[in-house]
C-alpha cells in the first residue's frame, strides 16, 4: 500500500523527495514560462523598434513649422537635428552598466516611458530651450533601446539573430516611414497646429510599455532564457577591452558615417526637396518613401549577412546606391525625385546591416553589450557635426548644393570602414591575438 511506503519514510528521505518534486515540477513549468516570455520579448522588439525614430522623423517633417514657431535660425535648427546622435552617444554608452544592474528588460521600459513623456510634453514647453530638453528626455529612452536591442537578440534569440535583426530593423524602418508619411495629414487633420501633430506619437510609445512590464515584474523570464556559451568566453567577455580592437573602431566608424546619412536625411531631406518646387506633403511622403524601402530591405539584408563569410560585398552595393542618389538629388532634385528617395532608400540599409556586424563581431550577450555600446556611442559621436554643418552650409551658400556634395563624399569612407568591419573574425579573437 502507498501508505506504507509513507510510513516508513525517515525525515530525510521525505524532504529529499519533497526537494526532487519542486525540481520536477520547476523543470515542467520552465518550457511553459520559456515560450510566453519569449513571445513577449518578441512583441516588445518589434513595439520598441516601432517607437525608435517617429520623436525625430515626425520634426523634420514639421521642420519648417517648429522653426516658425521657436524662432529658430538656420544654424540652430541644424543643431536640432544634431541633437539625437548627441543624446544617443551621451546616454548610449550608460546602457551596458544600467543593464547589468536591472536587467535590461527593465531599461528598455523605461527607455519607453522615457520615450512617451519626452514626446508628449516637448512641443507645449514654449521656447527652444524647453523645446530641446524634453527632446533630450526621449532621445535618452531612445539611446538605451537602441543599444539593448541587439543584446536582447543576442541573449533571447541567439540561432536567429539574423531574422530577430531583420525583424526588429523592419519594425524600425516601418515606425520611420510611418511618422515621415503621415505626420503633415495628420497634423492638418487635428487643427493644423504642429505641437499637437507632434505631440500625438507619443501615445505609440505608451502601448509599447505594455509587453515590457511583465518581464520587468517577473525576473524568473530572465533566467528562461540560458544563454549557450562557456564560461571561459562569460569570463573572457566580461573582462573585454573593447577599445583594443579594430574590427570595433572599423564598425564604429561605419556606425557614425551611417547614422551621419541618416540624420541628414530625416532632419533635412523634406527641405531639400521643398526648396525644389514639390509639395510640402509630397516632401513628406518622399521621406517616407526613403525610409519604407528599409522595411523590405531591413528584413532581407540581415539574414542574407548572416549567410556572407563577409559582408563588404552587401556594403559597397548599399554605398553605390548612395553614390547615385545623391548624384541624381544635385542635377534633378525635382524631376528625378521619387528615383533618388528610392535609391537612398536602398542606402539607408546600412543601419541594419550595421546592427547586424555587432551581433556577429562578439561571442556572447556580455560582448555584444559591450560591443554595441561602443560602436553606437562612438558613432553617434562622430555623426554629430554632420546634420549641423549641412545646416550652416545651407545658410551660408543658399543651396543645396554644397551640402549634397558633403553627404556623397562622406559616403566613400564609409564603404571603406564598412568594408574592414565586415570581415569574418571575433573581436575576442582578435584582441586576444593582438596579446
Amino acid at each position: 500500500m502507498a501508505s506504507e511506503e509513507t510510513r516508513t519514510m525517515t525525515p530525510t528521505t521525505a524532504k529529499t523527495a519533497t526537494s526532487t518534486d519542486a525540481v520536477s515540477r520547476a523543470a515542467e513549468k520552465q518550457p511553459a514560462t520559456r515560450a510566453w516570455a519569449t513571445r513577449l520579448v518578441m512583441v516588445g522588439i518589434v513595439l520598441a523598434a516601432l517607437n525608435l525614430r517617429p520623436g525625430i522623423t515626425s520634426l523634420g517633417s514639421l521642420l519648417e513649422e517648429v522653426r516658425d514657431g521657436l524662432g529658430m535660425s538656420g544654424t540652430l535648427a541644424g543643431l536640432l537635428t544634431s541633437v539625437p546622435p548627441l543624446c544617443f552617444a551621451i546616454f548610449g554608452v550608460m546602457a551596458p552598466r544600467l543593464a547589468r544592474r536591472f536587467g535590461p528588460s527593465a531599461v528598455v521600459c523605461a527607455g519607453m516611458v522615457a520615450i512617451a513623456a519626452g514626446l508628449a510634453i516637448r512641443p507645449f514647453l514654449g521656447g527652444t530651450v524647453g523645446f530641446l530638453a524634453a527632446s533630450a528626455l526621449a532621445l535618452m529612452g531612445i539611446a538605451v533601446s537602441n543599444v539593448l536591442m541587439p543584446v536582447i537578440v543576442k541573449r533571447w534569440f541567439p540561432d536567429r539573430v539574423g531574422s530577430m535583426t531583420g525583424l526588429y530593423s523592419m519594425a524600425l524602418a516601418l515606425g520611420t516611414s510611418l511618422a515621415a508619411a503621415i505626420t503633415v495629414p495628420m497634423t492638418d487633420a487635428l487643427g493644423g497646429s504642429w505641437q499637437t501633430g507632434l505631440a500625438v506619437w507619443a501615445a505609440l510609445a505608451v502601448v509599447a510599455v505594455v509587453p515590457w512590464l511583465p518581464l520587468v515584474r517577473d525576473r524568473s523570464a530572465a533566467s528562461a532564457a540560458p544563454e549557450h556559451v562557456s564560461s571561459e568566453v562569460r569570463r573572457e567577455d566580461a573582462a573585454l577591452r573593447i577599445t583594443r580592437s579594430r574590427t570595433a573602431w572599423a564598425l564604429a566608424c561605419f556606425f557614425g558615417l551611417q547614422a551621419t546619412a541618416a540624420y541628414i536625411t530625416m532632419g533635412w531631406m523634406p527641405q531639400i526637396f521643398r526648396d525644389a518646387g514639390v509639395p510640402a506633403g509630397e516632401a513628406g511622403v518622399l521621406l517616407a518613401v526613403i525610409m519604407a524601402m528599409g522595411v523590405p530591405l531591413a528584413f532581407v539584408i540581415p539574414r542574407v549577412a548572416t549567410r556572407l563569410p563577409n559582408q563588404g560585398p552587401v556594403v559597397v552595393v548599399l554605398g553605390v546606391c548612395g553614390l547615385a542618389g545623391y548624384a541624381g538629388l544635385y542635377l534633378a532634385p525635382a524631376g528625378g525625385a521619387w528615383v533618388w528617395a528610392l535609391l537612398l532608400g536602398v542606402s539607408n540599409c546600412a543601419f541594419p546591416l550595421a546592427l547586424t556586424m555587432v551581433g556577429m563581431r562578439a561571442k556572447s550577450s556580455v560582448g555584444v553589450a559591450k560591443l554595441s555600446a561602443f560602436a553606437q556611442s562612438t558613432g553617434y559621436l562622430i555623426s554629430i557635426p554632420g546634420p549641423l554643418l549641412v545646416g550652416v552650409l545651407y545658410q551660408h551658400s543658399g543651396g543645396w548644393g554644397l551640402p549634397i556634395a558633403l553627404m556623397a563624399g562622406l559616403m566613400v569612407p564609409q564603404i571603406v570602414v564598412g568594408i574592414l568591419a565586415g570581415r569574418n573574425r571575433t573581436v575576442e579573437d582578435e584582441i586576444a591575438a593582438a596579446g
